[in-house]
């Protein structure tokens, strides 16, 4: 059997274990978010998901992919929802999947803001900060179409907004869920009143980083009091541009984002993931050590697939606690094995990551039926 390289150093080995508040890892491996579109309509966790989310419960951790607190918010056709009982009760199905593999798995929270379109979330109004809307286009059932110019958000649907999502989390944990992820990142509602360049408000949640903070602050707080802290995360990914985010003045990104990190550590939240391409950078580092809590990291979406050697080296030199892995977990249902006992990979099937079928989604072999094969 390979020695773990935690026999050998003091530095934690990607295949020891981790708490985040709450919540045991076997490992340091964490799947991240993907967006896979096996819904359907209804935004109900089908088979399909729960063999899906089943077959990789060996990773550390599990994060599902972005799933929506309101129809209103629902950001891509086929996304998953926890807007309903009947939802609720498709992803009960999935955690009790997990559970009984010995896996861990949290649902991230994710309200779209103005990234969706009516003719993706049912012809309802599309609410952001500001009435800017992202330059481009975006998948609908009716085709490819630009994205509409959202409607700013009135105080009271801001507070409407965080009561969804707060209620969103209770129906997570209460189907089984070992915690909750709000999306703070990827130009996504949060980020969305973050950024400058999707949020000129004048009032109490806009112009200054102070104000632009306020409304992930005060969902994230809320959120910890009504599910408990310790099983809460956030994703923030800080200069990333998706959906046109622009955070381009270094100096606004430290200021609204080390705000944010200040807010954020007293409350003892579970963890931290960070979506960037230099995270062992000086503005993630400084972040990191700001929030002091447990943090993961993720470079993949802009820096390439995350690799073994990259994921080891990344806990080496104490850039994280724990690293977010996406296209190879994708691949891979059993990644950790594969990477523990330097077992060649699946190559990821791109061309089938939102095709509705099982193929390129279920059907990645396992070990021991690529060695019958």
């Amino acid at each position: 059997m390979p020695v773990s390289t935690s026999e050998l150093t003091a530095t934690p080995s990607l295949f020891s274990a981790l708490r985040l508040g709450d919540i045991e890892l076997a490992n340091r491996v964490v799947m991240a978010p993907l967006t896979r579109v096996r819904s359907g309509p209804t935004g109900v966790p089908t088979d399909l998901m729960v063999e899906y989310y089943r077959q990789r419960a060996s990773a550390g951790l599990i994060i599902t992919e972005g799933t929506y607190p309101d129809h209103g918010s629902q950001g891509w056709v086929g996304a998953p929802g926890i807007a309903t009982d009947r939802q609720a009760e498709g992803w009960r199905r999935v955690t009790d999947a997990v559970h009984a593999e010995g896996g861990r798995i949290v649902m991230q929270i994710m309200h779209a803001g103005r990234a969706t379109h009516p003719s993706i979330n049912g012809g309802r109004r599309i609410l952001a900060p500001s009435a800017i809307a992202i330059d481009g286009t975006t998948f609908t059932e009716k085709g490819e179409l630009p994205f509409a110019t959202p409607e700013a958000m009135t105080i009271d649907e801001i507070q409407t907004a965080l009561d969804d999502i707060v209620a969103a989390a209770r129906r997570a944990v209460d189907a089984g869920f070992d915690g909750v992820e709000i999306h703070g990142a990827n130009g996504y509602l949060l980020q969305q009143f973050l950024s400058p360049a999707a949020n000129q408000r004048t009032d109490q949640y806009g112009g200054t980083p102070h104000n632009r903070t306020r409304f992930a602050v005060d969902v994230v707080t809320a959120v910890a009091a009504a599910v408990g802290a310790s099983r809460v995360g956030l994703r923030i990914s800080p200069e990333v541009g998706i959906g046109d985010m622009f955070e381009t003045d270094r100096d606004d990104v430290e200021a609204t984002y080390g705000h944010l990190m200040d807010r954020l550590r007293p409350l003892g939240l579970a963890y931290l993931s960070v979506l960037h391409d230099q995270p062992g950078g000086e503005l993630i580092q400084g972040l990191r050590q700001r929030f002091s809590g447990k943090w993961l990291t993720n470079s993949g979406f802009s820096g390439g697939p995350t690799t073994r050697d990259e994921a080891v080296q990344r806990l080496e030199h104490n850039h994280a606690d724990a690293v977010v892995v996406g296209r190879a977990l994708i691949a891979n249902p059993d990644l950790v094995e594969r990477w523990l006992n330097g077992h060649p990979e699946n190559e990821p099937r791109q061309e089938l990551f939102y095709a509705p079928t099982a193929e390129g989604y279920t059907d990645y072999p396992f070990l021991q039926t690529a060695q019958l094969g």
